[in-house]
């Protein structure tokens, strides 16, 4: 493995074209019609499910976005424990979007051009999403900025350090720990980032870590 490879997680770096944009899309609109591997549902024990709702709070009355939500499920359980929030959920696929459950509120658009005004929302979460934006710096960037002062953010995704341990398509990018880091504090004044497992008594493994910060 390349010393980039072991840095970044992927052999070199992609320019998102047009072309590269469509292929994506592509891939995630044949996906969503594998309930197999695109699970609509979540089970809400599941710590990835667990830290993003400690990690978003109350969230009395407020607006949250999940940025590449797939089919919804981690936005069916914020909406389902917090049934007064308005609750978002943005994806590149049309074919995802159908499957996201009533009172979420599905968007069709890209994590880099996120169609939401500045400062529009309370918190923003991406699950296993940011791996594929390509524009990486840009997509957080954009999560920080629909996010108000005070807002929280969150990110759960792979390890570049365990990269080439799934097979995964030529865009998608694993991150060092540090790398995420750095562009959160870019936009926010607090940033932290931990090793995580699917379930909370279950020892991390280093293949997941989870990037918490406060805007």
């Amino acid at each position: 493995m390349s010393l980039f490879s072991r840095f970044f997680g992927r052999p070199k770096p992609l320019e998102l074209t047009a072309d590269l944009r469509r292929r994506i899309r592509g891939s995630f609109e044949e996906a969503a019609r594998d309930e197999e591997h695109f699970p609509s549902t979540i089970d809400p024990r599941i710590y990835h499910v667990q830290l993003i709702l400690e990690h978003l709070g109350p969230l009395a009355g407020g607006r949250v976005v999940d940025v590449g939500c797939g089919k919804g499920r981690f936005a069916r359980v914020v909406k389902e424990r917090h049934p007064g929030v308005q609750v978002v959920a943005l994806d590149l696929a049309e074919a995802m979007l159908r499957s996201v459950p009533p009172g979420v509120e599905p968007v069709l658009g890209s994590m880099t051009a996120l169609p939401f005004a500045s400062a529009s929302f309370d918190a923003a979460y991406a699950t296993e999403s940011l791996e594929h934006a390509v524009e990486v710096d840009v997509a957080v960037a954009e999560m920080c900025r629909v996010v108000r002062p005070g807002g929280r953010i969150a990110i759960i995704d792979k390890n570049a350090e365990h990269w080439g341990r799934l097979k995964t398509p030529e865009w998608e990018r694993w991150f060092r720990r540090e790398e995420l880091e750095r562009l959160l504090a870019r936009h926010c004044g607090e940033v932290s980032s931990r090793f995580i497992s699917y379930w909370e008594d279950v020892e991390p493994d280093g293949l997941f870590l989870a990037w918490l910060a406060r805007k």
